[in-house]
């Protein structure tokens, strides 16, 4: 059937604005007007205004509206696995830094967990910078960074939660358990058999030390654990568990902790784990990039020392 224009005439469908499908890229991986807007360096009437243009040139609906941004409809998905990779490409060669002849690879630009990339991925990539392997390294909340992620800020993510949606790609890379843990000094004035059998309770004036005043992962293994809410407020919070586990060490209070951050510590004594419960709570993290994205030399050189790396975490 031909494709009837707007102003009644048959003919060839017109051909759509590059400019309205990048900003529809944008707004198809960071999930919200809003996002994308702060991306492309537009104002957020701009881009909702393209969007209607667009969906009235397609004569479909691309986006669900809602409270917390946009979810892409069956036409957007397929939409954007047309438009993303010639984009993308279209991007690499428009880019005053693209590679010339006589220059090296571009960084590869991997986000995470502070902690995690500090004190296992980077020493695990090191070996690669003799191998001309250059690294862009972004730290921060695993949200925050899946969305930098889908409009094309970082190649991959270590994310502590699985990414949602179509638009990327994953794998597991490590299962982290939780320890509680203190100081010897405090681990001495806690009945550790007590604490087997009545829970908190026994921790009854030991400061508490976590990551945020919401106490996320301690109050994940109360619930987990001792099957109790967590209630009460922290003497200390640190937002970077190493600083978390540093007070503690200290003498500060007790914490939870991922195992992997603090092994060397507990190996030496330094903490003293308080419990050892048959089933202890465990997060899986998960390496993420957007697919269809053409691969430049050292991109899957990294994914995979850290997937190899990962199993010893």
């Amino acid at each position: 059937m031909p494709h009837r224009n707007t102003d009644g005439r048959s003919g060839s469908p017109a051909p759509l604005d590059l400019s309205l499908l990048r900003t529809f890229l944008a707004v198809h991986r960071a999930g919200s007007f809003t996002a994308a807007a702060r991306l492309l360096g537009l104002a957020q009437p701009t881009v909702t205004a393209q969007m209607r243009t667009l969906e009235v040139q397609l004569g479909r609906e691309l986006f669900e509206r809602g409270s917390r941004g946009v979810t892409p409809t069956p036409v957007a998905d397929q939409l954007a696995g047309r438009v993303a990779a010639p984009l993308d490409a279209l991007a690499a060669v428009a880019n005053p830094g693209g590679l010339g002849a006589d220059q090296p690879p571009e960084p590869v630009h991997l986000a995470g967990p502070a902690e995690l990339l500090c004190t296992r991925a980077l020493p695990a990539l090191a070996p690669l910078v003799e191998q001309g392997v250059r690294l862009r390294v972004g730290t921060g909340l695993t949200d925050d960074l899946l969305a930098e992620l889908r409009a094309g800020h970082h190649d991959l993510v270590i994310a502590t939660a699985r990414p949602r949606g179509r638009t990327l790609s994953w794998v597991p890379l490590m299962d982290e358990d939780f320890v509680l843990v203190a100081a010897p000094s405090w681990a001495e004035r806690i009945d550790h058999a007590r604490l087997g059998v009545e829970g908190p309770a026994a921790l009854a004036g030991a400061p508490l030390v976590t990551y945020a005043e919401d106490l996320p992962i301690a109050r994940r293994y109360w619930r987990h654990v001792f099957g109790t809410r967590l209630t009460g407020q922290a003497a200390i919070t640190v937002p970077d568990l190493r600083g978390v586990l540093s007070a503690v060490a200290a003498g500060a209070g007790v914490t939870v902790l991922p195992r992997y951050l603090c092994r060397a510590e507990l190996a030496s004594g330094t903490l003293v784990p308080l419990l050892s419960p048959d089933d202890p709570p465990i997060n899986t993290a998960y390496l993420a990039q957007r697919p269809g994205v053409p691969e430049h030399p050292h991109l899957a050189l990294v994914r995979e020392r850290l997937l190899q790396a990962a199993r010893t975490w």
